[in-house]
């Protein structure tokens, strides 16, 4: 999984699968599914999870439409994107650059 494929999965909206958690936090963090995608678009990944059941998952840093820094994990079988939360991080779990997880 790579942030390419995960891209052109993104823009396949046939293939994009919201899970009711990653809804339910998007909406208790008032963010917007531009936002997501927005992160996607522009982001990185910075956490590979290749054992994640039922499907391989990653970590993406990215930025909103308003430039506010997002994680969002999401897995993929190959073909479908599922999207398993989003959240903004904050410096108790990641170092300044919010792209390193503490210790």
């Amino acid at each position: 999984m790579d942030i390419e494929q995960i891209q052109k999965l993104l823009n396949m909206y046939s293939n994009i699968k919201w899970s009711k958690h990653c809804l339910e936090r998007m909406q208790e963090r008032d963010t917007s599914i531009a936002d997501v995608k927005s992160c996607l678009q522009t982001g990185e990944i910075i956490e590979y999870y290749p054992n994640d059941f039922p499907h391989p998952s990653c970590l993406i840093f990215g930025h909103t439409q308003e430039n506010k820094i997002l994680h969002i994990v999401v897995g993929s079988d190959g073909n479908i994107l599922f999207f398993i939360t989003a959240y903004f991080p904050d410096t108790d779990k990641f170092e300044k650059d919010l792209k390193t997880r503490k210790g």
